[in-house]
């Protein structure tokens, strides 16, 4: 359901992204749902690219932080972490 928090869920990517939002851009657990977008969590352009870097950075995929922007929802970038994740466990890499 989109209004639900990404809080209690068991996905290592929802994990880490809950805790880089909520550690390093002090958005409240409540407010991090699937539907949110970056700018609805405070994120400015900014934000947007170093939170693209810093998931890159932990799982070791190919964010291009030029597609970073405050548009994008939560859901989305879930989506795109999974994705080249898979891609890269598909091609050999660690995931």
């Amino acid at each position: 359901m989109a209004s639900e928090t990404l809080v209690h869920s068991a996905d290592p990517v929802d994990q880490h992204l809950v805790t880089v939002l909520q550690g390093k851009f002090e958005v409240a657990p409540e407010d991090i749902r699937p539907a949110a977008t970056l700018e609805d969590l405070g994120l400015d352009s900014l934000a947007a690219v170093e939170l693209y870097v810093t998931l890159q950075e932990q799982w070791q995929v190919p964010l291009d932080d030029s597609e970073a922007n405050i548009g994008l929802t939560v859901q989305q970038v879930r989506d795109t972490v999974h994705r080249l994740r898979a891609d890269s466990a598909g091609q050999g890499g660690t995931a």
